[in-house]
C-alpha cells in the first residue's frame, strides 16, 4: 500500500484525489504555484510544496519541480488529475525512471492515444467503429480535396495533436476546403507545434457519447456505461449526464463490450474514456482520453463506485474491486460545470469570493475548491465547481438540479449559473432532445453568443 502520494494538480480535482487518499489511509502532498498558496487543496493536504511562479509552464507543467517535490516529501506515487501533465507520456517516463509510480496508464498507451491518427488506426484494429476519413495525415490541399470528394461533404479537418477545440475546421463544400485546411494546419502549428492534420466525415446532427472504461493492466477491463456530453459550447462540455437519454440498453451493452474488450486486448491500466459521435444508432470513435474525466462523478453516482480509489488500487498492483457483472446502473445523474465567467461573452471573471454556500440534500454533490474570501487567480481555467445531482430517474435528477442551483450562492464574481437556470426551462433539455450543435444555436438566439 502506498504511504504517500503527490497530487500534480490544483483546484477541485486535487481536492478530489486528496479526499480519496485520506479515506484509504494514504498521506497526500499538494503542489502549488505562488498564486495558489492559499488554495483549498494546499490546506487540505498533509503536506505542500511550492513549485514555482503563477505561470503553469513554470509550476504545474514543470516536471523537474514536481519530481523534486516527490524527493523532498518522500512521495511514492503521483496522481495527475486531469489537464496539465495528465496525458504527457514523457512525464510518465520520467516518473518511472525515478522509481516512482504514475497513477494512470502506461506511457505507451498515452502516446498511442495522444496522437489522433495513431489512436484511430489502433481502435480500428481493435474493432472499435470509426468515422470515415483519411487513413493518416493529409499533407496537401489537393489530397484534402480528393478525400472530400470521396467521402462526401461536409468534412472536418483536425490537427493531429489537437485538443480543446483548437485546430478543428469544417468545410461544408469543396469551395471552403482551402481556407479550412490552411487554418487547421496553422492552428495546429501555433498551439501544438505540429501542423499535421487529418480529415473525417462531418456528421451533421450527432450526439457526443463517451464510454467509461477501466482496466487492471493485466488483461482485464470493464466498461461503466456511457455519458452524454452533447451540450457543448465551442467544443467545451458544459452539461453531462449518465446514462445517455438516447441510448438503449442493447446499444450500451454492445458498444460497452466492444470498448472493454479493446482495453483488455492492450492491457490498459486505470481509468480511460473512449469518446464517440453517435448518429442514427451508430457509434463513431473520435478520441480516447487516457485519464480521469472532469465528468467522472456522474458515472460514480449511478454505479456507486469511487474511480479515484480504484485508480490508486490498480496502480499499486491490486485487482479491481468489481467486475462487469457487478456493475448495474442505479438511477440518473447530471453534472453542470460552473465557471467564473461573465455572460453573455463567457469571458473569465477572476476575483474575490465574498460569500459561498453549497447546496445540499439527498442526491446532491458539489465538487469545488471555493471558500469565503478565496481569490480566484486569473492564471488558470475558469472552472470553479461542478454540481452533480442523482435521482431515481432523469425527471427527478432534472428537478433536483433546478433545486440545487437555486440554493447555490457564489457572490463576488460572475458565474455561468444563470445559463443552467435558462437551459432547464427549455423543452429540448427537459426531453433530452439535442445534439452537439444545439447549445451554440441556442446561445446565438438567446444570448447573442456563438
Amino acid at each position: 500500500m502506498f504511504k504517500k502520494i503527490l497530487v500534480a494538480n490544483r483546484g477541485e480535482i486535487a481536492l478530489r484525489v486528496i479526499r480519496a487518499a485520506r479515506e484509504m489511509g494514504i498521506q497526500s502532498v499538494a503542489v502549488h504555484s505562488t498564486a495558489d498558496s492559499d488554495a483549498m487543496h494546499v490546506r487540505m493536504a498533509d503536506e505542500s510544496v511550492c513549485i514555482g511562479p503563477p505561470a503553469s509552464a513554470q509550476s504545474y507543467l514543470s516536471v523537474p519541480a514536481i519530481i523534486a517535490a516527490c524527493e523532498i516529501t518522500g512521495a511514492e506515487a503521483i496522481h495527475p488529475g486531469y489537464g496539465f501533465l495528465s496525458e504527457n507520456a514523457q512525464f510518465v517516463q520520467v516518473i518511472e525512471d525515478h522509481g516512482l509510480t504514475f497513477i494512470g496508464p502506461t506511457a505507451e498507451h498515452i502516446r498511442i492515444m495522444g496522437d489522433k491518427i495513431t489512436a484511430k488506426d489502433t481502435m480500428k484494429k481493435l474493432g472499435v467503429p470509426c468515422v470515415p476519413g483519411s487513413e493518416g495525415g493529409v499533407a496537401t490541399l489537393e489530397e484534402a480535396k480528393a478525400l472530400g470528394d470521396e467521402i462526401g461533404y461536409p468534412v472536418i479537418i483536425k490537427a493531429t495533436a489537437g485538443g480543446g477545440g483548437k485546430g478543428m475546421k469544417v468545410a461544408q463544400n469543396a469551395a471552403e476546403m482551402a481556407k479550412a485546411f490552411q487554418t487547421a494546419r496553422a492552428e495546429g502549428k501555433s498551439n501544438f507545434g505540429n501542423d499535421e492534420v487529418y480529415i473525417e466525415k462531418y456528421l451533421t446532427t450527432p450526439r457526443h457519447i463517451e464510454i467509461q472504461v477501466f482496466g487492471d493492466g493485466k488483461g482485464k477491463a470493464v466498461h461503466l456505461g456511457e455519458r452524454d456530453c452533447s451540450l457543448q459550447r465551442r467544443h467545451q462540455k458544459v452539461f453531462e449526464e449518465a446514462p445517455g437519454p438516447s441510448i438503449t440498453a442493447e446499444e450500451r451493452a454492445r458498444i460497452g463490450k466492444t470498448c472493454a474488450d479493446a482495453m483488455a486486448d492492450i492491457n490498459y491500466i486505470g481509468a480511460g474514456t473512449i469518446e464517440f459521435l453517435y448518429e442514427n444508432g451508430e457509434f463513431y470513435f473520435i478520441e480516447m482520453n487516457t485519464r480521469l474525466q472532469v465528468e467522472h462523478p456522474v458515472t460514480e453516482a449511478i454505479f456507486g463506485v469511487d474511480l479515484v480509489r480504484e485508480q490508486i488500487r490498480v496502480a499499486e498492483g491490486l485487482p479491481m474491486s468489481f467486475d462487469q457483472d457487478a456493475l448495474t446502473i442505479n438511477g440518473h445523474a447530471i453534472e453542470v460545470r460552473i465557471n467564473a465567467e461573465k455572460l453573455p461573452s463567457f469571458s473569465p471573471c477572476p476575483g474575490k469570493i465574498t460569500q459561498y454556500h453549497t447546496p445540499g440534500g439527498l442526491g446532491v454533490r458539489m465538487d469545488s475548491a471555493l471558500y469565503d474570501g478565496y481569490k480566484i487567480p486569473p492564471y488558470y481555467d475558469s472552472l470553479i465547481g461542478k454540481l452533480i445531482v442523482h435521482g431515481r430517474d432523469r425527471p427527478e435528477a432534472l428537478a433536483r438540479l433546478g433545486r440545487a442551483l437555486g440554493e447555490l450562492i457564489v457572490d463576488g464574481v460572475d458565474t455561468t449559473v444563470p445559463l443552467f437556470h435558462a437551459l432547464l426551462a427549455e423543452e429540448a433539455v427537459q426531453r433530452g432532445d439535442y445534439n452537439i450543435h444545439w447549445l451554440e444555436h441556442w446561445l446565438e438566439t438567446n444570448l447573442g453568443d456563438a
